[in-house]
């Protein structure tokens, strides 16, 4: 799973075209741990999504500028543009809804 930080953000997210989905996540959170087998299936079930995940406790500046207060958040955008948001723990069935939320292309 592709790692992003504050300096590549802008570059692997907010510039891509088409759909992104962004795990803002810690190693020591459990739930972000419990989430992590469905984000990772659906990024292999769905290969014309990016899926990136931000480690909070490396990056400070990007979840600050989401508003990311509580992990896991999942963040998704659409040609740079924020879509929907999700906070807590999620299932892949949960996702698979995120995602469907997003404008059809």
């Amino acid at each position: 799973m592709k790692e992003v930080t504050d300096t590549t953000f802008n570059h692997e997210v907010l510039a891509e075209k088409g759909m992104v989905v962004v795990d803002f996540w810690a190693p020591w959170c459990g739930p972000c741990l419990t989430s992590a087998p469905a984000f990772e299936a659906i990024a292999k079930d769905r290969p014309d999504i990016k899926f990136v995940k931000v480690n909070v406790d490396d990056c400070r500046d990007t979840p600050a500028t989401y508003g990311v207060r509580g992990i896991p958040t999942f963040i998704l955008f659409e040609n740079g543009n924020v879509v929907d948001v999700h906070v807590g723990a999620v299932t892949k069935s949960m996702l698979q809804g995120l995602i469907a939320k997003a404008p059809k292309q």
